[in-house]
């Protein structure tokens, strides 16, 4: 199955870097197709980098090749929406880079479009398809901590050398780039709240530069979220329960679990299972589900990805975020 890397920019070489891994690995469900950049000179770098056979000046030109199966979208937050749709316009099963648009407007368009013309379309959450996320799961329904009660999520880089990152136009902020992942963290080991409050503080630009976010449950659960794009986190995420507490090395790409018992004491440890880049397990279940006919992924169906858009947009109205590109009609 050839793979299409619509973008040219970082998180498209590290899925470069993963895809030819896995074939060097002897994993060949995978082909490391084409790729499409702005301009042909930057898209026939990255080719030539990754040593895959096509490189395209154009976006329209990659998705004109009938041999490109499916693309992973890997532009800027804002062109998500557009893109997919242009990539469902020419029948090609997407992969699309988190978060999968700007709003839930955006995102139940392009799952009902990309549905309608019979092609899968999932987003590239990388935690919701990896390992640790089991291994989370089993350690927590193994009764080790007791009942789970509390959790407390980070994630955050100085970022604000990066345009993507500072520009409305962009859907720049922290939310949509970072706190996506300590929402997607809470979500995967409480589930929905019953209750959303978020409040943030802003750079020059308007867009959110630190994310305070609290989720309640009705049982008395309560997650506290922070996420930021001025700073360095330790990217921890910790599950507190009635026996002990579960501590998460990297909530963005889980290395380790530890926990710990009432008296602070280490009493179990897990390490991440060896890896390519951690990606390569949404790439796999894209393929798989492509060969078996499914539309969405199982690892984050859309009624998750919608979900979590939901919840984002509720969260950017009361932080008084708005983003231009919302502003186009559907």
């Amino acid at each position: 199955m050839k793979l299409g890397i619509l973008g040219a920019g970082t998180i498209a070489h590290t899925m470069a870097d993963t895809v030819r891994r896995m074939q060097a690995s002897g994993r060949k469900e995978v082909e490391l197709y084409a790729v499409a950049a702005r301009d042909t000179a930057r898209a026939q770098a990255f080719a030539e980098q990754f040593g895959m056979p096509r490189a395209y000046g154009s976006y329209e030109a990659m998705l004109q090749d009938p041999a490109v199966d499916f693309v992973y979208i890997a532009t800027p937050h804002s062109h998500h929406y557009r893109h997919m749709k242009l990539c469902a316009d020419h029948g090609k099963h997407i992969l699309c880079e988190k978060p999968f648009t700007v709003n839930v407007r955006q995102a139940d368009d392009a799952i009902r479009y990309a549905k309608s013309k019979g092609l899968l379309v999932a987003e590239a959450i990388w935690t919701r398809y990896q390992p640790m996320r089991r291994i989370i799961r089993e350690t927590l329904d193994s009764g080790i901590i007791g009942t789970p009660q509390l959790l407390t999520a980070n994630l955050g880089y100085a970022m604000l050398d990066k345009p993507r990152i500072v520009a409305p136009e962009l859907a720049g902020g922290a939310l949509l780039d970072v706190g996506v992942y300590a929402l997607n963290f809470a979500e995967m080991f409480f589930g929905h709240p019953d209750a959303v409050q978020g409040s943030c503080t802003k750079y020059k630009t308007g867009v959110d530069l630190t994310d305070s976010i609290t989720l309640t449950w009705e049982d008395g659960r309560a997650a506290h979220l922070t996420a930021a794009a001025n700073v360095y986190t330790d990217r921890h995420g910790v599950l507190f329960g009635t026996k002990g507490y579960l501590v998460v090395k990297n909530i963005n790409n889980p290395q380790s679990l530890k926990v710990f018992d009432t008296d602070h004491r280490l009493v179990k440890e897990i390490d991440c299972p060896p890896q390519l880049t951690g990606y390569e397990y949404e790439v796999l279940e894209a393929a798989e589900c492509i060969e078996t006919g499914l539309l969405e992924c199982p690892s984050m169906p859309h009624r998750e990805t919608v979900h979590l858009m939901e919840l984002m947009d509720y969260l950017r109205a009361q932080m008084g975020i708005h983003y231009p590109c919302e502003d186009v009609d559907l």
